[in-house]
């Protein structure tokens, strides 16, 4: 049985790869990026059913990273897990590699949905989650969005389909960052008492510190059978790297040589 002490490990290591990845390239997104490590760390190692060797099984489970400007992320985990190979993960962002700087749907690569434009994951999953209730499937399916995505009408009228629907084969998370691409949250529009909006509209919802496993894996398995359910994940722009944390410079910029270093230094300390 893995401990937490290894799925921090792993999370150390995903970070260690995005940074390389974005210095590399010079792309941006770290610090949206940094913010969800715990959590697609517990997804794809612990919870969700997906298998490198039959990557169009009918009954696997579906997952959708909504905010795809994070998806360096997504990348380093699903190189970690054999989706990708060393010659796929180093050809992000650049001419010739497969990687995009947004996900780009493929199955064989693991990428079910292809994203960037904010607001349309949900929907998506709503859908694919209908879809496997009509067809008697146990597969589930998780959305991963972002706080500043919720400005977006298309995904209130997604958590009204979904609530309406019953579908408590779907999980959506909302990545509490508190900064969004030009400027903090509460100043753009205020989600004040965000779990009651949604379990208005028929949610099971849970609220916990997005970057401890042991509140992940809690509220994972403490899902409803009975309604769609969201985890509001209170996490920290950046994460991992102390001058990026809570930083809004860091949605764009991509770290320079200096800066590389101190960061690739605390993250193995």
């Amino acid at each position: 049985m893995n401990t937490m002490k290894h799925y921090q490990d792993l999370a150390s290591e995903i970070r260690k790869t995005i940074l390389n990845l974005i210095y590399k390239t010079k792309s941006p997104h770290i610090g949206p990026s940094f913010s969800i490590v715990e959590i697609l760390v517990a997804l794809y190692f612990n919870y969700l059913n997906v298998s490198r060797s039959s990557p169009l099984d009918p009954e696997r489970d579906r997952f959708i990273l909504s905010k795809g400007h994070a998806c360096a992320t997504l990348y380093a985990v699903l190189h970690e897990i054999g989706f990708l190979s060393k010659e796929d993960i180093h050809g992000f962002a650049i001419n010739g590699g497969i990687l995009e700087q947004h996900p780009n749907r493929s199955l064989n690569y693991g990428i079910e949905v292809s994203t960037g434009s904010l607001g349309h994951g949900l929907s998506i999953g709503a859908g694919m989650a209908l879809s496997g209730k009509i067809d008697n499937k146990q597969y589930k399916v998780c959305v991963l969005l972002g706080d500043g995505e919720l400005n977006e009408g298309s995904i209130w009228e997604s958590i009204m389909f979904a609530g309406h629907h019953k579908l408590n084969n779907l999980i959506a998370f909302v990545d509490c960052n508190k900064i969004q691409a030009l400027g903090c949250t509460k100043d753009i529009i205020d989600w004040m008492h965000l779990g009651e909006k949604w379990e208005s509209f028929g949610w099971n919802v849970q609220e916990i510190d997005g970057h401890c496993f042991k509140q992940i894996f809690r509220a994972l398995g403490s899902s409803s059978s009975e309604k769609p359910n969201l985890v509001i994940l209170n996490t920290i722009k950046g994460k991992g790297v102390s001058f990026m944390e809570n930083q809004l410079l860091w949605h764009y910029r991509a770290p320079d040589s200096k800066e590389y270093e101190l960061a690739l230094k605390e993250l193995s300390l």
